[in-house]
């Protein structure tokens, strides 16, 4: 489990599949109201405050992303919630001041993203996944790391899994969104990385 802070009232939580199956919760559950899930978002915050200084008390919004292959992530935002439009995880009548009112919203994302400490990694990466017949892609450098997304929107099952595989041996999941990095970082190439990076490197 990482937790980084976006803003003051807002963090970041990226779960790996490990980190649901060691609670025995299956990705399906995570908007489901049931005693796990509490467990696990009151963990989360316990973590959060313990890290960030991140006070949980009061309404917060909370949105969960389903990112392939790579694990879930939780998006926290601490203010009101108006209980009448939305829906809240927790009884109305329920005052007690551990408990988190709520609104859950669930997206998949078709974003494959994986990070890369070194720029030799990231070329050999890009030869094998470019021998595969991948051509897309955008890649952005943030932090010291080159962080190359692919969408696997029209992928088969068994070009995304041998895709993972190769991603995986050389880099990092990460769950820095486009709009974070194209922010705070900076877009190396906009349009098809793979085939860009493979045609110079070739």
């Amino acid at each position: 489990m990482k937790i980084e802070r976006l803003s003051q009232d807002k963090i970041r939580i990226f779960l790996t599949f490990d980190d649901l199956i060691e609670r025995g919760i299956q990705k399906e559950d995570m908007w489901r109201e049931i005693p796990k899930v509490h467990e696990l978002f009151s963990e989360m915050m316990d973590q959060a405050y313990s890290e960030l200084g991140f006070d949980a008390t009061g309404p917060l919004a909370v949105e969960v992303f389903s990112m392939p292959a790579q694990g879930m992530v939780v998006i926290v935002t601490r203010g009101k919630v108006d209980s009448a439009k939305h829906g809240s995880l927790i009884d109305e009548e329920d005052e007690d001041e551990d408990m988190y009112e709520m609104e859950v919203t669930l997206e998949q994302s078709d974003l494959i993203s994986y990070a890369f400490h070194d720029f030799e990694h990231l070329v050999r990466v890009i030869k094998l996944v470019h021998a595969q017949g991948v051509n897309e892609g955008t890649l952005f450098s943030y932090k010291g790391k080159w962080i190359l997304h692919i969408e696997n929107s029209e992928m088969e099952d068994k070009a995304y899994n041998s895709l993972i595989a190769v991603l995986s041996e050389f880099g990092d999941a990460t769950s820095v969104t486009a709009a974070v990095l194209e922010e705070y970082g900076k877009v190396i190439i906009k349009e098809d990385a793979v085939q860009v990076l493979s045609s110079h490197f070739s």
